[in-house]
């Protein structure tokens, strides 16, 4: 008899983003480990290709295959799923985890760039919401359901002063994510984010202000097994859908959504509310065949 782990990995082929180093690296060898071939996207060519080489060769076989990707581009993103299909047959697991920090973390007092303003979030945010898109398109096409697992923030909870720009690119991730719950009854794929509190990766070692190294010298420090953890559990779990995971120092813990006031105004609007969702679910479902034929997936 299979358990529901094995069914949840065994066989199935994962996309990962910014898959070359850190939390990415990390969850694809976990998936590995658990029989799931991997298609690792990144910037980093040298990194990558070592990645994927480094999987191979400890097993002996092809688990692994590394694509250059740039998040910002749906040609790219296009072509990394494409891979997966081609490869090794399809896609069941995305991970839209590539994201930045650097000298605009902060970006109050900053010049005023338009294309450096909007970088870090065209990667962190824009590059999930492209992602996620490209994923939801070809597992709706496969027709066998899916997971994607988008990689947030603590500070997609928090305030943090000190990485506005970042901050803001980690909650419109949490927003994102919740407002795809209802893709599990479109097309039967679920869609999580974990938000990690400070790790220890590359991603820390970019900042532009004394301020920012003192926060994270500070900041106590998630395991990465904790991340990788949740990031499984987003996996294993088929009741989570528009959920968020937390990967803290002290391990994995659930984050309920807001609770609205309870007055009578929200109390009208959320007896609505499911009505408004299932028309917007039908009317997913009624375009979702002309979307993926128009996306040419």
């Amino acid at each position: 008899m299979i358990n529901s782990t094995e069914s949840a990995f065994n066989s199935k082929i994962a996309v990962i983003t910014g898959g070359s180093r850190g939390i990415g690296f990390n969850i694809a060898k976990a998936l590995v480990e658990r029989g799931v071939k991997v298609v690792l996207g990144d910037i980093l060519d040298k990194e990558g290709n070592a990645a994927a080489k480094e999987l191979n060769d400890q097993y002996d076989r092809q688990v692994a295959i590394y694509q250059h990707t740039d998040v910002t581009k749906y040609s790219d993103l296009k072509v990394l799923f494409s891979m997966a299909v081609e490869v090794f047959g399809g896609v069941d697991i995305a991970i839209m985890n590539a994201g930045i920090t650097g000298p605009l973390a902060g970006g109050v007092f900053t010049p005023l760039d338009d294309e450096a303003d909007m970088r870090i979030q065209e990667i962190n945010l824009g590059g999930v919401i492209k992602g996620d898109k490209v994923a939801l398109l070809h597992m709706a096409k496969q027709n066998r359901g899916g997971v994607i697992i988008n990689t947030g923030s603590m500070s997609g909870l928090t305030s943090l002063s000190i990485l506005g720009q970042y901050t803001a690119s980690k909650h419109g991730i949490v927003g994102w994510t919740r407002c795809l719950a209802n893709m599990k009854e479109v097309c039967n794929v679920r869609v999580n984010a974990v938000c990690p509190c400070v790790c220890d990766t590359d991603l820390n070692n970019n900042l532009d202000s004394k301020e920012s190294f003192d926060f994270l010298e500070a900041t106590p420090k998630t395991k990465m097994e904790h991340i990788v953890k949740a990031m499984l559990q987003c996996i294993e779990d088929p009741t989570l859908a528009g959920d968020l995971l937390l990967a803290l120092p002290d391990g994995v813990h659930f984050q309920p959504s807001l609770a609205l006031p309870d007055t009578e105004e929200m109390s009208e609007f959320l007896k609505k509310l499911p009505h408004v969702q299932e028309q917007a679910n039908n009317r997913y479902k009624k375009i979702l065949a002309e979307a993926i034929k128009n996306a040419g997936i």
